[in-house]
């Protein structure tokens, strides 16, 4: 339970195992021109407009709106932290993955967002709904050339 007067709630993915180095799926992650190997596989009835460079993505999402996603941190191999610019709650989004063979590894989505109770109480399950979704998308990118 949430301490009083702590607003940050976290949700996390289930781990998903990846046929890919980590180095893989830290190299496509990493630089989000990317995205356009894998624009397809996302939900057009959820996401309109996505925009990207190497270290944004701009998507629009009903009924929210334009939110962009700056990295923010790039751990090698481990961890893509990714804060959400022009969001009407403070949002930090991260990817972390881990080596489990030579090309396998797990990943796992991690959302932290600020809401007040009554909003988190809204949102809580699309909240959850949306890290699993964009853990399963990642897990199925085919991330080796």
């Amino acid at each position: 339970m949430d301490a009083v007067g702590d607003n940050t709630g976290k949700y996390e993915s289930q781990i998903k195992y990846v046929a890919a180095s980590s180095d893989s799926i830290y190299d496509m992650l990493s630089d989000l021109n990317n995205i356009s190997r894998i624009k397809e596989r996302i939900p057009a009835d959820k996401i309109k407009d996505l925009r990207f460079d190497t270290d944004t993505c701009s998507i629009t999402v009903e009924p929210v709106g334009e939110i962009t996603f700056s990295i923010c941190e790039r751990t090698p191999k481990k961890t893509i932290k990714f804060s959400a610019v022009n969001s009407p709650v403070p949002l930090n989004l991260w990817i972390q993955m881990l080596p489990t063979a030579e090309k396998e590894a797990k990943i796992k989505v991690t959302c932290k967002v600020e809401l007040n109770i009554f909003l988190r109480n809204m949102v809580s399950r699309q909240l959850q709904e949306a890290v699993d979704r964009l853990a399963d998308i990642l897990a199925a990118i085919p991330y080796e050339k």
